[in-house]
Parts: C-alpha cells; sequence; structure tokens
C-alpha cells in the first residue's frame, strides 16, 4: 500500500470537500432557462454524474432548501434559489440609490461612511466609501461585523421588525470603543416600502477624531441624507 505522509492525511479532507462542493454546484448549473423540473436521467445526461451520486446531492440541496423533489419523483429548483437572486438583484438597485449617498457624507463629514445589513448575528457591509484620511478603519464590503452594542449594530436590532422610528430612540446613534477602542461611529436607519429596515447608513473614523462632538456636528447630515434614501427607496423616515 503507498505509504501517505501527514501532509497528504491533512490536505485529502479538503480535496474531498471540494469535490463535494464541485458536484453539488453541477447539478445547480444543470438547470436551464424554460427548465420546469428534470428527471434523474436527464440530470444525469447534463452533468455527467452518476445517478446515485445526484441523488446524494439532491438530498442535501433540498435540506437547504435549493432543490425540491415533486411527488412524480421529478426535480425542481427551490425556493432559496428565488430568495437569493432576489437578494442580487435587490443589491444592484441598491448600490445605485446609496453608493451616491456615501460619496456625499464623506465629502460632508470626511469621515468613512458605510451601510450595513444584518445577517443572523452578524452585521454585513454591503457598500463602503473610504475617507480621505490615511487613519481609518480597514473594513471592505462583504466583511462581517459582531452584532454588538456599536451604534450600527443597535440600529440594524432596533429597527429590524419593521415598526419604523422609534420616540424613545434618538437618532442617529453615536458609539465609542466598541469593536475597537481606537474607533467611533454613528449610524441611522434606512427604510423602504412598508417601513422595512433596509440598513444602516453610519459613518466611521478614528476615536480622536470623530468625538461627540464632532458627531454632533454633522449628525443632521447623516440624517438628513438617510431620510432622503429612505424616501428614494420608497419608505417613510
Amino acid at each position: 500500500m503507498p505509504h501517505m505522509d501527514d501532509h497528504e492525511e491533512q490536505v485529502l479532507p479538503q480535496v474531498k470537500g471540494v469535490a463535494s462542493a464541485d458536484r453539488l454546484l453541477t447539478v445547480l448549473s444543470a438547470f436551464q432557462r424554460g427548465d420546469d423540473a428534470l428527471e434523474l436521467a436527464e440530470l444525469a445526461e447534463r452533468t455527467g454524474l452518476v445517478k446515485s451520486t445526484i441523488m446524494r446531492m439532491c438530498v442535501s440541496l433540498q435540506s437547504f432548501g435549493f432543490i425540491e423533489r415533486m411527488r412524480d419523483g421529478r426535480y425542481r429548483l427551490g425556493t432559496e434559489i428565488a430568495r437569493l437572486g432576489s437578494v442580487y438583484l435587490q443589491s444592484f438597485a441598491l448600490e445605485s440609490e446609496v453608493v451616491p449617498v456615501l460619496q456625499r457624507l464623506v465629502s460632508l463629514s470626511g469621515e468613512t461612511a458605510s451601510f450595513y445589513i444584518r445577517r443572523g448575528e452578524q452585521r454585513l457591509c454591503l457598500f463602503r466609501h473610504d475617507s480621505p484620511s490615511p487613519l481609518r478603519m480597514h473594513v471592505r464590503p462583504g466583511d462581517l461585523r459582531p452584532m454588538d452594542k456599536s451604534s450600527v449594530a443597535q440600529v440594524l436590532r432596533h429597527f429590524e421588525s419593521g415598526a419604523g422610528p422609534a420616540a424613545d430612540i434618538k437618532l442617529p446613534i453615536y458609539s465609542n470603543g466598541v469593536t475597537d477602542p481606537h474607533v467611533a461611529s454613528m449610524a441611522t436607519p434606512v427604510f423602504g416600502a412598508g417601513q422595512q429596515l433596509l440598513g444602516a447608513l453610519a459613518i466611521t473614523g478614528p476615536a480622536s477624531r470623530l468625538t461627540a462632538v464632532k458627531a454632533a456636528e454633522v449628525a443632521e447630515h447623516l440624517f438628513d441624507l438617510a431620510d432622503n434614501l429612505t424616501k428614494s427607496l420608497g419608505g417613510k423616515h
């Protein structure tokens, strides 16, 4: 029997995992425009995979809602595909509205502007426009941060129910030194149709620069831009 060294033992499970992921994606990619549902034999023909492998892949895909098995044994794409598609399309609609606002916010405040959405117990930086200052936080679009007590997390937590602005919460919310002792931030919500929370519009900067005094000076700019963005996206601030 060929000898397998320690390095090979560590790499092999990763390779197997990648191969399984490839097969899952191959099954999903077999569905084409105009397809209603596909029989197992047709999936096998399109993917080049054996039927037993496809059935195992479909069980995993079903558990996550990517594929549904019909009563007649055929397979069709699941509702999770539609949800991801709507998220994908929404991101483009949001980008055209949000990015110019971020650019304007940076020019008015001098600090980095960003737009966050909630993803479970984390907050996702969806869009960001950097401050011209070299001293700034290096968070990039796509980065996940904790749902802590920062201003951004507070906004996402307080308004996620879709109830709209609460009278007992003073906006924008300001925080200092929560996620990082050297960073301060200020955030306010952005709503869409039906008072659905779309995300948090925020500015962040060094705590030494974005002080409570400085935050108070730019708070009106942040609130007004969020208000205009909400209206352009079909909501009411």
